[in-house]
C-alpha cells in the first residue's frame, strides 16, 4: 500500500503540483482518509519516504557500479554519472521550486545531496592519480559534473525536444568526457 500511496502522491504532484491535500490524495486513490493516515502521518512524511527510498536507491546503484570488478575505471565513472534513482520522475525544476517554498527542511535536504557526490568524486580522483583525468580542480570539476547533471530536472525542456532523461544523461556524459568536436577539430584549431 505505501508504494502505491507514495505512486499516487508523484502523479498527483505531477499533475497538480505540490499544493494538494491528504483528501486530494486519498480520492485519487480510492481510499478512505483513515487508510491514508494509517500508512502515512502526513504529507511531510511522504515527501521524506520519497527522498529516503531515492537517495538510499542511489546510493545503493553508485556502490554496485563501484565494486564491480569487471568495470574499467572509465566505465564506472560514466555509469556513476548516469544512475537514475527510483521516482526520478518526481526531481523536477518546478516540484523543487515548491518544495523551497512550501517544504524548505525537505528542500535544503535535497538540495544538499544533489550538490554532493562523494562517490563520484572518489572515481575521478583514482582518475587523476592513475592519469586517465587530468590533473585539474576536482571541486570545479565536480561542480561542473554536478551542474550538468542538474539540468535534467528541467524536465519541460527534455520533453518539449523529445529527448528521455536517460539519453539526455547520456548525452551530458559524452560531452563531458569526450567534448563535442568531432575529428575534423584539428584544422580547426591548427594542432
Amino acid at each position: 500500500m505505501k508504494t502505491r500511496i507514495i505512486h499516487a502522491f508523484i502523479e498527483e504532484t505531477r499533475n497538480n503540483g505540490i499544493k494538494f491535500t491528504m483528501d486530494d490524495l486519498a480520492r485519487r486513490l480510492g481510499i478512505s482518509k483513515r487508510t491514508l493516515y494509517e500508512n502515512f502521518s502526513s504529507k511531510v512524511e511522504i515527501l521524506d519516504s520519497i527522498i529516503d527510498l531515492t537517495l538510499t536507491e542511489f546510493d545503493e546503484q553508485t556502490r554496485l557500479i563501484i565494486d564491480n570488478p569487471e568495470l574499467t575505471l572509465p566505465e564506472k565513472i560514466k555509469k556513476a554519472i548516469v544512475v537514475l534513482p527510483k521516482y526520478n520522475e518526481f526531481y523536477d525544476l518546478r516540484i523543487l521550486e515548491q518544495l523551497k517554498r512550501s517544504y524548505p527542511a525537505q528542500w535544503e535536504r535535497l538540495n544538499r545531496e544533489m550538490h554532493q557526490w562523494d562517490d563520484l568524486k572518489g572515481l575521478l580522483e583514482e582518475g587523476i592519480r592513475t592519469g586517465i583525468i587530468k590533473d585539474m580542480n576536482i571541486d570545479l570539476l565536480m561542480k561542473l559534473i554536478i551542474e550538468a547533471s542538474n539540468i535534467t530536472l528541467d524536465r519541460q525542456f527534455f520533453l518539449g525536444h523529445s529527448i528521455s532523461i536517460t539519453e539526455s544523461f547520456e548525452m551530458i556524459v559524452d560531452v563531458l568526457l569526450n567534448g563535442f568536436m568531432t575529428e575534423k577539430n584539428d584544422e580547426c584549431t591548427g594542432t
